[in-house]
Order: structure tokens, then C-alpha cells, then sequence
């Protein structure tokens, strides 16, 4: 397999855990938002049950998710099999 192909490839990781990083970081903060506030988030979501379990949900999937793609990136970058897999 030629360099050019590994090092495009390893580019492209990176930059795919990076969007992951990011779209978890977005999620984190929609459920800490709603979690401390959820008078604010009401007039979108009407179910006020359903509205504090799904924060905390949001919450959990966010951290998982940025600490994923922190993970992808520096497996990406360091060409760490172990971190990839994780």
C-alpha cells in the first residue's frame, strides 16, 4: 500500500472522530442545557416527564460520544490500534 494512501487515510480518521467529538460535544450541552433549565425547553418539547430522563439520556450519549472521538483522534494521529478500537 503506497504512504500518500495510509496518509490520506489517517486524515480522514481524524477528521471523521473529529465530527464525532464534535456532534457529541453538541449533544452534552443540549442535555446540560435542558437539564438545568427545562422551563426554557418546554415550549419545544410539551412532555414534562419524558423531558428530564431525556436530558440526562442526551447528556450521557454526548460525554460517550466526545470521549469516543477524543479517542478516534489521538488513535488517529499517534496510529494507536488500541485507541481505534476502543
Amino acid at each position: 500500500v503506497p504512504m500518500g494512501v495510509l496518509s490520506c487515510v489517517k486524515y480522514l480518521m481524524f477528521i471523521f472522530n473529529v465530527l464525532v467529538f464534535a456532534g457529541g460535544t453538541c449533544l452534552a450541552g443540549v442535555g446540560l442545557w435542558v437539564a438545568v433549565d427545562p422551563a426554557g425547553f418546554q415550549d419545544i418539547v410539551a412532555a414534562k416527564p419524558v423531558l428530564s430522563v431525556g436530558a440526562y439520556l442526551l447528556l450521557a450519549v454526548g460525554i460517550a460520544l466526545s470521549l469516543l472521538g477524543f479517542l478516534g483522534c489521538c488513535g488517529a494521529l499517534r496510529r494507536s490500534r488500541p485507541l481505534l478500537l476502543a
